[in-house]
């Protein structure tokens, strides 16, 4: 069996995926469920919440609605592939392929094309700047000594998940919707 089903019903095939087997639904629901840091975090902080810290840190940076959308997508591929530690994913180059592939497929559905090199670097400073506040605040360790600090106010409160998602997709509906 090489499909899994998600949350809505749908079948996708994260190895070889289909455009019309992606849902931002199922993308928000799934991400809401798994835990940063592999689970090491001392409470429950989910990717979903990262994501959408991800977005709010791009508006606090006065990126363009666009990339703030690519901030909030950043990680969607992690829905239909699990998310990993970057250390586990240095090693695997497979694994890397498949992610890429399928977060280029979420980009172009979801934002109509996957970020100019530009943009990539916007998102990967956010990215990582919301990193290394994520381990200052859960657990006292400084990833990134030389990165920067949030200029938004991130939560790391624990959201129930429903809330997680919700946020998620209230978010990628402004962004892509203006309402």
């Amino acid at each position: 069996m090489s499909a899994i089903h998600t949350f809505s019903g749908r079948k996708i095939d994260p190895c070889a995926p289909d455009r019309d087997a992606l849902s931002v639904d199922d993308i928000a629901h799934a991400l809401s469920l798994i835990c940063r840091a592999g689970g090491h975090f001392p409470q429950f902080y989910s990717v979903c919440q990262h994501s959408v810290a991800c977005a709010r840190e791009a508006a606090a940076r006065g990126f363009s609605r666009r990339v703030q959308l690519l901030c909030l997508l950043h990680d969607a591929s992690e829905a239909y592939l699990a998310d990993m530690t970057r250390p586990v994913k240095a090693q695997l180059p497979q694994y890397g392929d498949y992610e890429a592939r399928l977060q280029s497929l979420i980009y172009e559905t979801f934002a109509g094309a996957v970020p100019a090199a530009g943009e990539q670097a916007k998102i990967t400073a956010v990215d990582d700047c919301m990193l290394r506040a994520e381990f200052l605040h859960f657990m006292g360790v400084d990833l990134l000594p030389q990165g920067d600090a949030p200029q938004s106010e991130p939560s790391f409160d624990v959201l129930p998940f429903d809330d997680a998602a919700r946020a998620f997709l209230d978010l990628y509906r402004f962004l892509t919707l203006g309402a």
